[in-house]
């Protein structure tokens, strides 16, 4: 497999694309700090003339993103729109309402199910499905903690739909879990599970149109380039969606890409992606102009 292309910085590339679906967590934040020359090289690029859209796995819809977002000091002038995966979600969490929904998650969460008109479900004894959008004290629960309180589900072959597909991110210093870690477990119990967040269809869906809107014309594929720092999200999801993709190798994977001298490995960077049987044409430690 091709070893990605080590990029200087995004400025390189930018007249060969009019459109960049951006990651958010990893990318232009830690979840603690926002990082100033990705956000710049995301409105400089929106300031040449191109259009970024931010493509995240948060499981809450785009509202409460926008909120996060200001409160981490991302600059406005970074964006022209963002799309979740909690928006995607939402679309399959109403073909499945009245439910009732057996919900796990943080409370922080709970805007994802406005309006739907889902019951919940005390347990798993009394759901017709599954919804989890991560384990519901993050600081401190592992996959491991959700065994036996998935056991029930699983052997009532209910689905499960899972709000974030992401494994784990980046909290500060530390790395967290997430809802694709608790379906990968789920999975491995014999469970069925459905996302529509990255590296699935609807979410590229959603955030191409949001992109048409914006450019008034359709999107011309060949010019729309992925960003991201998740390899079997971010990266895989550009792949099966035919897009190119600059993968950001630093972040939750370390130095794993960086050479002696400090900069990135092509080679290490290849390896990553390598192991989830992904390419990228461009890789970076970080984002920047």
């Amino acid at each position: 497999m091709t070893q990605p292309h080590a990029l200087s910085g995004l400025g390189a590339v930018a007249a060969d694309y009019d459109v960049l679906l951006c990651d958010i967590w990893g990318v232009i934040h830690n979840g603690r700090e926002s990082w100033p020359e990705a956000c710049e090289a995301l409105a400089r690029f929106n300031r040449e003339g191109g259009t970024v859209v931010l493509i995240s796995n948060s499981p809450r819809p785009t509202p409460g993103v926008v909120v996060q977002l200001d409160q981490l000091n991302v600059p406005r002038e970074s964006w022209k729109a963002i799309v979740t995966s909690g928006d995607a979600t939402r679309f399959e969490l109403g073909k499945r309402a009245p439910g009732p929904a057996w919900i796990i998650g943080p409370d922080r969460d709970a805007p994802l199910y406005e309006g739907l008109g889902l019951e919940l479900a005390a347990s798993a004894e009394d759901a017709a499905f599954v919804s989890v959008t991560g384990p519901t004290d993050d600081e401190v629960e592992t996959p491991e903690d959700y065994r036996e309180r998935f056991a029930p589900a699983a052997a009532r072959d209910l689905e499960m739909i899972c709000a974030n597909p992401d494994r784990v991110v980046q909290r500060g210093d530390r790395i967290i879990y997430c809802g694709g870690s608790l379906a990968d477990l789920y999975e491995s119990m014999g469970g069925r599970v459905t996302m529509a967040g990255k590296p699935y269809g609807p979410i590229y869906a959603l955030a191409l149109t949001e992109a048409e809107q914006l450019l008034g014309r359709p999107v011309d594929r060949s010019r729309v380039l992925c960003i991201g720092d998740g390899v079997v999200t971010d990266v895989m999801g550009a792949n099966q969606q035919g897009l190119d993709c600059l993968f950001i190798a630093q972040g939750i994977h370390g130095d794993a890409a960086r050479g002696d001298d400090g900069k990135l490995d092509p080679a290490k960077a290849a390896d990553l992606l390598k192991a989830e049987t992904t390419y990228a044409r461009y890789a970076a430690l970080d984002l920047i102009w």
